[in-house]
């Protein structure tokens, strides 16, 4: 199953059925009006939202329409949690190997994992407003999961039915500003703005054999101003996979209904398939030359981030993003 949120001009946007193919929609709000509703009584509701897919599938939609992902929001415009991991240790290790610091052990049995904000997610098809390039405006490809309600101590086992829906995240990072904020020692605030998710979200069961073991195995695909900058497998190199993830949210607390958690930047091993954000392009620079010779984003650059299956079709839709600067007026 695919859903969507329409932007009708309120806040949490209206729910719509995509087909598989995401050329039709249909609008479900006498089932849920809201994806959050939807979430809130899904054990009940996702059958009659199955149906409604089903039905859009077979061309038995009468009220159908073409659906445009640029009319989207992101799937939860807004979410009472999301919470980012760093799944893929790869990354932190080439990142903390670039600056000469060990990678502690701890971090190949501890997922990293920081709460970000959820109030106000960007469109996937919305500007990325900035007050300035030198806050080192970049770019976090990656997948993303949506829970229902999950139990304080859930274990990974237990965790894989709580996994409702998969969407993709661009975590915006303003890299120039971490830094000083890490070392205040009280973790990501004004260096983790607004993030932007795709303009679908669907059931697991959608991905068919590439979802296993809690991963998502296809490649990410991100462009940067129309060309190929990365296409690394999301489920290699995983070390930490979506089940773990939720447990490790859920450790000490109850998730609710809705609950966002997303992987960290994917990365791979092998470098040929390139990378899912700047700063691990400018670590491999680092590394390999002594110095970053790749700028961070600048305003008029544009970011898309897809999937595609097996046979080339677009799961999630396309997030496409241009670093926009913020007008004065825009902050009073």
């Amino acid at each position: 199953m695919k859903l969507a949120t329409l932007n009708n001009g309120k806040r949490d946007g209206a729910l719509v059925v995509v087909s598989r193919d995401l050329s039709l929609a249909v609008r479900v709000t006498q089932i849920a009006p809201t994806l959050q509703a939807a979430l809130d009584d899904w054990a009940e509701l996702a059958l009659e939202l199955a149906a409604v897919y089903q039905a859009l599938n077979d061309g038995a939609c009468a009220d159908a329409f073409a659906f445009d992902e640029a009319a989207c929001l992101s799937p939860l415009p807004r979410a009472y949690q999301w919470a980012d991991g760093s799944a893929y240790v790869n990354h932190v290790e080439l990142v903390r190997k670039a600056r000469g610091a060990e990678l502690p052990d701890s971090f190949w049995h501890d997922p990293l994992m920081y709460q970000g904000g959820s109030d106000s997610f960007l469109a996937p098809r919305g500007p990325i407003l900035m007050g300035s390039e030198e806050w080192g405006i970049d770019f976090e490809s990656e997948v993303a999961i949506i829970t229902d309600d999950v139990p304080m101590g859930t274990n990974p086992e237990a965790a894989a039915q709580h996994i409702k829906l998969l969407m993709l995240v661009n975590d915006v990072s303003l890299r120039n500003l971490i830094p000083g904020e890490l070392a205040k020692g009280f973790g990501f605030f004004q260096s983790k703005p607004s993030s932007g998710f795709s303009p679908v979200a669907i059931t697991p069961d959608e991905l068919g054999q590439d979802w296993r073991e809690g991963k998502v195995h296809l490649p990410l695909l991100t462009h940067l101003n129309g060309a190929l900058f990365g296409a690394p497998d999301a489920g290699l190199d995983m070390t930490f996979n979506f089940f773990e993830l939720v447990a490790h949210a859920a450790k000490t607390r109850p998730l609710g209904a809705g609950c966002i958690i997303g992987s960290g930047t994917v990365s791979n091993y092998d470098r040929s398939r390139g990378s899912s954000c700047l700063a691990e392009l400018r670590m491999l620079e680092i590394i390999e030359s002594g110095q970053a010779t790749t700028p961070f984003l600048r305003f008029g650059d544009t970011v898309s981030i897809a999937m595609q299956d097996r046979n080339g079709m677009s799961l999630f839709g396309t997030i496409f993003q241009r670093v926009t600067q913020m007008e004065a007026s825009q902050t009073s």
